[in-house]
């Protein structure tokens, strides 16, 4: 008999997943943030050269040709469309699709946690964030500058550092991709020599990131006049777990960025992605000052559970 028919993870891990998303949604109850579930397709996609949208078609009643869509990679530009709508804070819990991830800390198909914080920075959110860490297991977590890490590990400031010397440090690791621009030898940089070491006794959060690393977050002037994003990453034994931001609400910057991301993905030879002008107009309308955080449930289970693979955490 067939054996492939079974789930990949046990009843125990299953009900761990269950109790888990159980904690979240108490707690999220218990802090007056209200749960929302937005479509998972979408006319539009992410820009981002580093995330590849899975596609999908279908047809409608009574038509010719079959309609062109993406799976989401987050819920994040539908739940900002709420939130400029007056939602207040809100949260949710689905699924998100992402192609040409798999391993084991990555899969194309995976659980989210997103959630949005009205009138939070990001240390606020981190501090919540903090507060359900507890709950789960973790009764400290710790924070650190993203460049405090690359000082400790790698000797030099980031925000200050030639751009000759990070491709100088990364080939010497052993980076082979050829030239690159300043955010993808600083992501290879923190990925092969910061991030492995951080979160192996608590969770770690690393907090303000190089400007050019920004994504959806706001940029001000860091301690020494460098620019810094107000972006943050959770680390549990050395996996990333979230992403947070200090949410941009410029709409004419955002349009910028995805311009800019989309001029990055044409140079890679990477198909460009059809801008959210639900989102920008969204920001057009008004963002409310916000923080908000994309949360890996499987790898976060991974991490209560001691499992070595995202696959034995997913049903």
């Amino acid at each position: 008999m067939k054996e492939n028919w079974r789930p990949s993870c046990t009843n125990e891990t299953l009900k761990a997943r269950a109790d888990l998303f159980g904690q979240i949604r108490a707690f999220m109850a218990g802090n007056g943030v209200m749960e929302v579930d937005t479509p998972a397709l979408s006319p539009y996609a992410n820009t981002d050269p580093h995330i590849e949208s899975v596609t999908a078609s279908l047809r409608l009643p009574g038509a010719n040709d079959k309609l062109s869509l993406y799976l989401h990679t987050s819920p994040e530009f539908a739940m900002k469309r709420l939130l400029a709508n007056g939602s207040g804070s809100i949260y949710q819990i689905c699924k998100v699709f992402r192609s040409e991830e798999f391993g084991n800390l990555h899969h194309f198909e995976f659980s989210m946690l997103e959630w949005y914080r009205t009138g939070f920075g990001q240390h606020e959110l981190m501090d919540e964030i903090a507060v359900l860490l507890r709950r789960l297991q973790w009764p400290e977590t710790e924070r650190r500058s993203y460049r405090s890490g690359f000082e400790e590990y790698l000797g030099f400031n980031p925000h200050a550092a030639e751009p000759g010397r990070l491709s100088a440090k990364a080939e010497d690791l052993g980076f082979a991709g050829g030239p690159a621009d300043e955010s993808t030898l600083l992501d290879f940089l923190f990925n092969h020599s910061v991030a492995p070491n951080l979160g192996v006794y608590n969770p770690v959060f690393v907090y303000d990131y190089p400007a050019c690393q920004a994504a959806l977050a706001r940029v001000r002037e860091g301690d020494e006049g460098y620019p810094v994003a107000e972006r943050f990453e959770l680390f549990i034994s050395g996996m990333e777990i979230a992403n947070g931001f200090y949410e941009l609400t410029d709409a004419d910057e955002q349009r910028d960025r995805f311009k800019r991301e989309n001029r990055l993905r044409q140079a890679r030879g990477l198909t460009e992605m059809p801008i959210d002008e639900t989102l920008l107009g969204a920001l057009e309308h008004g963002l409310p000052d916000c923080a908000g955080v994309a949360l890996g449930l499987d790898r976060l289970l991974m991490a209560l559970t001691r499992a070595s693979s995202i696959n034995k955490v997913r049903p």
